[in-house]
C-alpha cells in the first residue's frame, strides 16, 4: 500500500509492506520497552520521502520542513542513511506543536543533527525513546539564543509548557536522561493512523472479551 494524499506530496506507506531492509530498521508495529518495562507499540504507517530536494521542499508545518526531521549522522542505520528515507505519520503533529512554540518565542527555532526522527536501530536509541515515533524533537537554539545553559533551557521548557500543557520536556541535569544542552521536548508514544491507511479486517472471533 502507498498513495499520496491530496496536494501532500509523501506517499504513505504500510511499513509492514517494505523490503526486509527497511522493516529490521523500522520494526514497523513491533515493540520497545520504556525505562519502566512498559511495552510500547511502533508505528506502523510513514510518509515515504524519495530525496533530500523533496525533504527541503515538503513542509510538515507552515516553517518546518520535513529535512528537519531526517537530519542524521552515522549512528544511524546504514538502510536510512540514504533514499528513500522513512518518517512515521505522527512526526506532522511534533512539527504543528513546534510550530505553535515558534509563534510563542516569535523566532526561529532549530533542531539539533539527530533530534528529530530516529529509528529503533539507531545507535543512541535507549528503550523506547519518543524519537522512533516521531513525536519529539532536540532544539538547540531558538533564535540567537543557544541552549546551553540551565537558564536558557528552563525558560523555553516554561514557554513550550504555557503553549502545550501536556508536553513533556527532558529535566535537567548532566546524568543519563537528562540534558543540559538542549531542550528535549516530545508529545509522548504517538501513533498516527491516516485515513486511507489500509489497517486490518476487524475479526470479531480474534478480537476476545474486552477489558
Amino acid at each position: 500500500m502507498a498513495t499520496a494524499t491530496g496536494t501532500f506530496p509523501l506517499r504513505l506507506v504500510d511499513g509492514r509492506r517494505l523490503e526486509r531492509r527497511y522493516r529490521d530498521v523500522l520494526l514497523p508495529g513491533g515493540i520497545l520497552c520504556d525505562h519502566e518495562g512498559q511495552a510500547r507499540v511502533l508505528p506502523r504507517y510513514f510518509y515515504e520521502i524519495e530525496s533530500w530536494k523533496q525533504a527541503s521542499e515538503t513542509y510538515l508545518a507552515p516553517h518546518f520542513a520535513a529535512s528537519e526531521f531526517i537530519h542524521t549522522d552515522v549512528r544511524e542505520a546504514p538502510a536510512l542513511r540514504v533514499f528513500p528515507r522513512y518518517i512515521p505519520c505522527a512526526t506532522v503533529l511534533v512539527a504543528l506543536a513546534l510550530e505553535l512554540f515558534r509563534d510563542a518565542v516569535g523566532t526561529y527555532v532549530y533542531i539539533g543533527a539527530n533530534g528529530g526522527y530516529c529509528s529503533p536501530r539507531h545507535a543512541r536509541v535507549g528503550g523506547a525513546s519518543p524519537h522512533c515515533w516521531g513525536t519529539a524533537a532536540n532544539i538547540y537554539r531558538v533564535g540567537d539564543t543557544y541552549l546551553d545553559s540551565h537558564e536558557s533551557i528552563s525558560r523555553y521548557a516554561a514557554i513550550i509548557h504555557d503553549v502545550i500543557p501536556t508536553v513533556w520536556t527532558r529535566p535537567l541535569g548532566p546524568l543519563l536522561a537528562r540534558t543540559d544542552d538542549h531542550l528535549h521536548l516530545d508529545l509522548g508514544y504517538v501513533v498516527s493512523v491516516p485515513r486511507d491507511a489500509g489497517g486490518e479486517t476487524y475479526n470479531l472471533k480474534l478480537a476476545g472479551d474486552p477489558l
